[in-house]
């Protein structure tokens, strides 16, 4: 095993502890500890723009219905030929460690498609199995019946992302990882395709345990003890 793959594993080791074992960790500091960390990490803070959507069996799904659990949410569609595929297998990475931890059914993934035509009902049951995500705590949305073709890239707009149709069906888009907290709030962006994935995992800890974990008692917090091992 390699000294990354080894220190992925001891963090989702820490992660297991219980509420007390995580008292040291960045608490209101969270966004500046990992901005610090993670160059591609942007701190957004704002309200998360709502969705209606449904899944691949027409059932809606809204992102309030997520207001108790932290939301991971990306744009991509399945007939892309570049992005798309790296940042799903990304994502179902940052999936794999979350789900490892206690944290699993306090997180849910969401990936939204912006080729609705193509990306049928059957296209989409196949996508999570495809790239390994866990049905218990991933779905992947389109639009709900009679919606504009292009109201998902509308929704991914409002999340600051453009994605373009060319002339050879492809579309021209941004690579961003949204991570928003309990409640709806948009708290920061993940941009592009090389941030660590150990980094998004415990940021979303972070955000779990903030409003319950009591200050550090001496001026190193546990994440910086922790940071020595990357």
């Amino acid at each position: 095993m390699r000294v990354s793959q080894l220190a992925i594993a001891f963090c989702i080791a820490l992660l297991g502890f219980t509420a007390s074992a995580l008292a040291h960790h960045p608490g209101a500091n969270l966004d500046e500890v990992m901005g610090d960390k993670e160059k591609f990490f942007q701190v957004i803070d704002q309200p998360a723009p709502g969705f209606d959507l449904v899944d691949a069996k027409g059932n809606p799904v809204r992102l309030s219905d997520f207001a108790d659990r932290i939301v991971v949410l990306n744009f991509i569609y399945a007939g892309c030929l570049d992005f798309c595929p790296l940042h799903s297998e990304k994502v179902a990475e940052i999936h794999r460690l979350l789900n490892e931890s206690p944290m699993k059914t306090q997180v849910q993934f969401i990936t939204v498609t912006t080729d609705p035509e193509r990306d049928t009902a059957e296209v989409m049951e196949g996508y999570g199995k495809a790239h390994g995500f866990d049905s218990a705590n991933w779905v992947f949305l389109t639009k709900k019946p009679g919606e504009p073709e292009d109201a998902n890239r509308i929704l991914a707009r409002a999340y600051g992302l453009e994605f373009t149709e060319t002339e050879d069906s492809q579309q021209m888009h941004g690579v961003v990882t949204h991570v928003i907290d309990s409640g709806g709030r948009l708290a920061a962006k993940f941009h592009g395709l090389h941030f660590e994935p150990v980094n998004m995992v415990l940021y979303v800890n972070g955000l779990i345990n903030n409003a319950h974990a009591p200050r550090p008692p001496s001026n190193e917090s546990w994440w910086d003890w922790l940071a020595g091992w990357f």
